[in-house]
Parts: C-alpha cells; sequence; structure tokens
C-alpha cells in the first residue's frame, strides 16, 4: 500500500508512506507507485498513528439505566447501581455489549484500547469475557485487560484472592481503588499488595488514585513512592488523581517532586470527571479534573480516557476520542493554538507511553503499519470540526471506512 501526499503527525511539509509486509517501508516526498500497488490519495490531510482509549470500562459498557439511571450523578451512586447490575452478568452479555462498543471505535480509529475490568465478582465472569474478546479481536484491536478491584481490595470479601487470581488468569495490569477503601491504612496498605502482585507476575499497574474532591486523599503520594522505590517507575500509572484539583499548592509543589523521580504515567479521564466531580459542592465549585497542564510542564507523561461508555458512571459516551480530547482541552485551559495543535499526542503517543507500547507503535520504517487518515489538513482542523476518521489501517489491511456526510443548505 502507497498513501500519498499527507501531513504525517500533523507536520506542515507533505510525505508519502508505503506499507509493506504489514509494515512501514518507506516515508519520504514523492514515492513512485508500483506496478499493481494499492494507492491511497492522502489529499493533504492528517495521518496519525491509530487514536488510543487508555482508560475504559467495557465490562459495563452500554447498561446505562440498568437496573436504574444515576440520577445524583455520583461516583459512589455509580459504584452502587453496577454492584447490582453485576449480579446478573453472563459471558454472553458481556461479550455482546463490549464486542459493539470495540468495533464502533475501531470505526472511529482507534486500535489500542486498555480497559478496566471489575474483580470485586467471586465468579470473574466479566474477565473471562473479555479475555475470550481480546482473542477474537486480536487482528482488528489490541486489548490490555487490567484487573479491577471495584468495590476495595481489603474492604471486599476475598479481594486480595479475587485480584491475585485474575492476574494469574490472564490480566495485563493490576489495579486498584485506595480512596474507595474503608481507611487510608486500607487504601496504603491495597497499594502495596498490588504493587507486589505486579512484580510477583510481571504486569503493569493502573490505579483509580484519588478519584475523589477530597484535598486530604493522598493515595498519590504513596503510589508514587512505590513506583520509585521498586523500580517499576513508568510501568505504572495513576488514573483520575482528581483530589489533585483541590491540594494547595505548596503540596503540589512538594508532590511532583516525587511524581517526577517516580516516573509514572497519569489518565485524565475529562468527560466522566467534570460530570462526577464537584457533586458534593454548592459554589465554588471544583471542576473535578486533575492538573493536566501543571504536569504536562513538569515533564510528566498525561493521556486521555473514554473512561465510561453508556454505563451508571456516564448515560452517553460513544467511544470517539477526539470527545474527551476537546473536554480536556476546554476544562484543562490548554486552549492555545499550538496547544490544540499539539492535543492529538493526548490520544496517541502520550497513550502509547501509558500502555507501554512505543515499541510497536507510531509511523517510522520498520514499525507495525498501523495509521489513520484524518478528514481535516491539520489537527486544529480535525478537532474543531471533529473530523472523520476516513481510513483506519493496520498492518497494510484497511480495517474501516468512513465517507463524510454531504450537508446541502438550502436558502428561500
Amino acid at each position: 500500500m502507497l498513501i500519498k501526499h499527507v501531513h504525517i503527525n500533523n507536520q506542515t511539509d507533505l510525505k508519502d508512506v508505503r506499507i509493506e509486509d504489514g509494515k512501514f517501508s518507506e516515508i519520504a516526498p514523492d514515492i513512485s507507485a508500483r506496478d499493481q500497488e494499492q494507492v491511497l490519495d492522502g489529499q493533504n490531510k492528517v495521518l496519525l498513528p491509530p487514536f488510543i482509549d487508555s482508560h475504559i470500562h467495557l465490562d459495563a459498557t452500554l447498561t446505562a439505566g440498568q437496573p436504574e439511571w444515576n440520577e445524583t450523578g455520583t461516583l459512589f451512586d455509580g459504584i452502587r447501581i453496577w454492584s447490582k447490575r453485576k449480579q446478573s452478568l453472563t459471558i454472553k452479555d458481556v461479550k455482546q455489549r463490549a464486542r459493539k462498543t470495540l468495533l464502533h471505535q475501531v470505526g472511529l480509529g482507534i486500535q489500542f484500547v486498555r480497559s478496566h475490568v471489575d474483580t470485586t465478582d467471586p465468579h470473574l465472569t466479566a474477565l473471562q469475557a473479555l479475555l475470550e474478546l481480546k482473542a477474537e479481536l486480536k487482528d482488528q484491536i489490541e486489548l490490555q485487560l487490567v484487573a479491577f478491584p471495584q468495590e476495595g481490595v481489603l474492604s471486599f470479601p476475598h479481594g486480595k484472592e479475587l485480584l491475585d487470581q485474575a492476574i494469574k488468569e490472564g490480566a495485563d495490569v493490576v489495579g486498584g481503588i485506595p480512596h474507595y477503601e474503608f481507611n487510608q491504612f486500607y487504601g496504603a496498605d491495597s497499594l502495596k499488595y498490588l504493587v507486589s502482585l505486579a512484580e510477583k507476575y510481571g504486569v503493569l499497574v493502573d490505579v483509580h488514585c484519588d478519584e475523589i474532591d477530597d484535598p486530604n486523599s493522598r493515595n498519590l503520594e504513596v503510589l508514587a513512592t512505590l513506583a520509585y522505590e521498586t523500580g517499576l517507575k513508568q510501568r505504572v500509572t495513576a488514573s483520575h488523581t482528581t483530589a489533585m484539583g483541590s491540594y494547595n499548592d505548596a503540596y503540589t509543589y512538594k508532590l511532583f517532586r516525587l511524581l517526577k523521580m517516580a516516573g509514572l504515567n497519569f489518565v485524565a479521564n475529562p468527560l466522566v470527571n467534570i460530570h462526577l466531580g464537584g457533586r458534593f459542592d454548592t459554589y465554588p465549585k471544583r471542576r473535578g479534573l486533575t492538573r493536566i497542564k501543571e504536569l504536562g510542564q513538569a515533564g510528566i507523561n498525561v493521556s486521555f480516557g473514554e473512561d465510561d461508555v453508556q454505563d451508571p458512571w456516564n448515560p452517553l459516551g460513544n467511544g470517539n476520542m477526539l470527545d474527551p480530547l476537546q473536554m480536556g482541552v476546554y476544562a484543562g485551559q490548554l486552549m492555545g493554538y499550538q496547544q490544540l495543535q499539539h492535543s492529538f499526542n493526548y490520544v496517541t503517543y502520550n497513550a502509547a507511553k501509558t500502555l507501554q507500547i512505543q515499541d510497536h507503535y507510531g509511523i517510522e520504517v520498520g514499525k507495525p503499519g498501523n495509521c489513520i487518515l484524518l478528514n481535516g489538513t491539520d489537527f486544529y482542523q480535525v478537532l474543531n470540526q471533529h473530523a472523520e476518521v476516513l481510513y483506519n489501517i493496520r498492518e497494510g489491511r484497511v480495517l474501516a471506512k468512513t465517507t463524510p456526510a454531504k450537508t446541502e443548505i438550502y436558502w428561500k
């Protein structure tokens, strides 16, 4: 396959890209087509590596209103409602809903997904279902599964054993939720336990950390210390960290020194955090978002996730990574022109660091021929117009193609 006339990684100059035997083999201006070679005219559009959703909950996707709607819009009512819904989970149910969401995401240019899977289920039904789906869709999408103890590790019966079992059964990442444990001591101990599992089994770490407006929720400093002292560093991710939006600046200044030493990744989920955050405030009302801009300025890796798609925590959502990206640049006040032009990194290269897939990600000669062609001549235009992903290409094969809608306007 030869892709002509594209702005690779939103660069201003035009290049051509050749994919052979599933890999990028040549990148240069004006590459001549070979006999019978498939040629795709990029028409001066933006070519990026595929979008990455670095945080989603596929076990709960498409369950909004089951068994009830989350009318309060709080994280805690979402957990309560999901606790009821998961009692009726079957492998067929989980696979059908997750497959529908994933295939829709393929149409939106996504090829890599990290999904959290609730392990506070004695049968680990959702995990078994998503492990099967991971194998079935491996040619379309690369799926990382996080063993996620939604109702706690130490605060849920046999939570430690279930988390251990989930890793043994094939989860790629170990997770936690320290701010939901019964007390701060359980929170810290749960982090120590899950990090010990990561060391024991050689898996990554991704923790729902301090997803609360409470400025006294300080689990992040514990996680960062563990990442630093164990040497796991960039293999550790702190998701949400919305309490950081409530920390005072003096404490945050001290914290950032540790965060930089620890080298861990952060995932913000702007759509859902804006929705769930500040629910217990009158006014002033907090934004419920971590310090995205400040983390980036400190050289700390931040990526964005969709988080929830039509489930007890978010009644909306369709898996389009341009949605959390747009919310993130608005809420994070990242609206400078250059900030907007480079914002695609939150859902591409930064996310690849989060998932630790840099070795086989990116538009470079020798790497897998995975890319997306967007319907815009620069990323500012793409984001501003929520432009279509015209082609989603995996190893030189077209996974999805979108024909833009045509609007005709009639004047009297």
